[in-house]
């Protein structure tokens, strides 16, 4: 058999699918990180009636319809305050893409990419991808990702750093002054800032912040999705902002790896992003309900665990056993060591599922943790 390359032998298949097969069909999925709310009926239509109408057949532009990406860019105004010029936006295929779009353009072989840690598991898979060496920046205490750590990381070799606000896996989300900071860094050492916000609108206490406002240079890329604000995991429609010149580069790899984003699903992210928020609003109260009770039940299990702002992610310490313990009672958890080394002894927990099935997983979540003390 002919042999693999490198960089795909230096990656797995993500620790999280190992823990889905683990468990039993009719387990509690606290592992999963998809709303369980459906798409909003407006975007939905929007896609039918593009394929209906035969919108939808064809290819679009490369970096996606003309409507889509003045959506976009009036969605940052709206929402962030910032201008994005349509053509600096590329929609891709979900925020996944994107984030394999930033890697590529920006990172040769030995490259360093500063990356949370704990942190989503795709920023050190795709720094390997592109032939990059991945460097993991320890978290605070309270999981939130630390401007001096990221700063005293940097060398010649640095090439870019990730920051995910709010985070997954930890539901933290970064204080103003933090992202003036990584604003800052990114400008003094010349270095990309990554600024993933797929979770940016699902926010409880205190506010959202892009570095993107704060830097004074062209070294901060924004990714979002449709994905999480809108219960679109499915339709795989997310996107890429930056200066002229990075967006120029991230085009010529998605013009080779995927041409360009499904056209329905481009139909009905236009219509998500423009048209009624409510739906929004009542998914962000619904989590932080949620938030509420997990934190509660969490507590009451005696596990300790800070508390998150934004996302849907709780991300508690837990004794040793404890992920199989809750596993083997019928409970997804997934162990914190999935996202990164320092992610060992936490674990965890989504709470994008009904009220009713938390509590019950609490109580099983409960009962593990007095096992195995």
């Amino acid at each position: 058999m002919a042999g693999f390359s490198d960089s795909v032998e230096q990656i797995s298949i993500s620790g999280i699918r190992e823990v889905f097969e683990a468990a039993g069909e009719d387990a509690i999925n606290l592992g999963l990180g998809q709303p369980d709310f459906p798409t909003p009926e407006h975007a939905r239509r929007a896609a039918v009636d593009a394929i209906q109408s035969g919108a939808a057949d064809g290819y679009t532009s490369n970096k996606g319809t003309r409507a889509l990406r003045e959506a976009i860019a009036h969605k940052h105004e709206r929402d962030e305050g910032f201008a994005v010029d349509p053509e600096d936006v590329i929609a891709t295929a979900g925020g996944s893409e994107a984030l394999h779009l930033v890697m590529e353009a920006h990172v040769d072989p030995g490259d360093e990419v500063l990356i949370p840690d704990p942190g989503f598991v795709s920023y050190d898979a795709l720094t390997k991808l592109a032939g990059g060496e991945p460097v993991p920046v320890p978290l605070r205490e309270d999981l939130t990702l630390d401007p001096a750590a990221v700063e005293e990381r940097i060398t010649d070799d640095t090439v870019a750093f990730v920051v995910n606000s709010p985070a997954n896996p930890t539901g933290t989300v970064a204080s103003e002054s933090d992202i003036r900071e990584f604003a800052r860094i990114a400008d003094e050492h010349d270095v990309l800032c990554v600024s993933d916000e797929v979770y940016e609108q699902m926010i409880f206490d205190g506010d959202h912040y892009s570095p993107y406002e704060f830097a004074e240079s062209d070294n901060v890329v924004v990714v979002n999705a449709c994905s999480k604000t809108y219960s679109m995991t499915g339709w795989r429609l997310g996107w890429v902002t930056g200066a002229s010149e990075r967006v120029e580069r991230m085009l010529r790899v998605h013009q080779y790896v995927q041409a360009c984003a499904s056209a329905p699903a481009q139909y009905a992210a236009e219509a998500a992003l423009s048209g009624p928020q409510e739906p929004v609003a009542e998914m962000c109260a619904a989590f932080e309900r949620r938030r509420d009770l997990v934190l509660d039940g969490l507590a009451d299990a005696g596990l300790e665990c800070p508390r998150p702002e934004g996302a849907f992610y709780a991300m508690p310490e837990v004794p040793e056993g404890f992920v199989d313990e809750v596993i083997e009672r019928g409970v997804v958890v997934v162990p914190g060591e999935a996202f990164g080394a320092n992610g060992a002894g936490h674990a965890r927990i989504s709470y994008a599922t009904g009220e009713e099935d938390l509590k019950e997983a609490l109580e099983i979540v409960a009962d593990a943790a007095a096992a195995v003390r």
